[in-house]
């Protein structure tokens, strides 16, 4: 079985930094695409950034120069490098990635969330 696990969340300072990370276990073949999205209290979710197995990138424009996604694949692990953070950064935030389970097809994860909260 699949399983993404976030962890890193907290509550941090404007302007301070932060570091998540999610962690894919389970019978994994293979982890192309991941990403962070978040969910901000009476907001839809939005996409923070992403990355591809060949390491492109995309990122909200909200986030572009404090944000920073990366990933070690052989650790089937994504990281997202929060700096200068700002208080309309506080959401939940959610990890996806798109596995090929061991004799199953492709198919999209999420983790369970992790919360940050940006605050003085």
């Amino acid at each position: 079985q699949v399983q993404l696990v976030e962890s890193g969340g907290g509550l941090v300072q404007p302007g301070g930094s932060l570091r998540l990370s999610c962690a894919a276990s389970g019978s994994i073949l293979s982890i192309n695409g991941m990403g962070w999205y978040r969910q901000a209290p009476g907001k839809q979710r939005e996409l923070v950034a992403r990355i591809s197995s060949g390491g492109g990138t995309n990122y909200a424009d909200s986030v572009k120069g404090r944000f920073t996604i990366s990933r070690d694949s052989a650790k089937n692990t994504v990281y997202l490098q929060m700096n200068n953070v700002k208080p309309e950064d506080t959401a939940v935030y959610y990890c996806n990635a798109a596995v090929l389970p061991t004799r199953l097809p492709w198919g999209n994860y999420w983790g369970q969330g992790t919360q940050v909260t940006v605050s003085s």
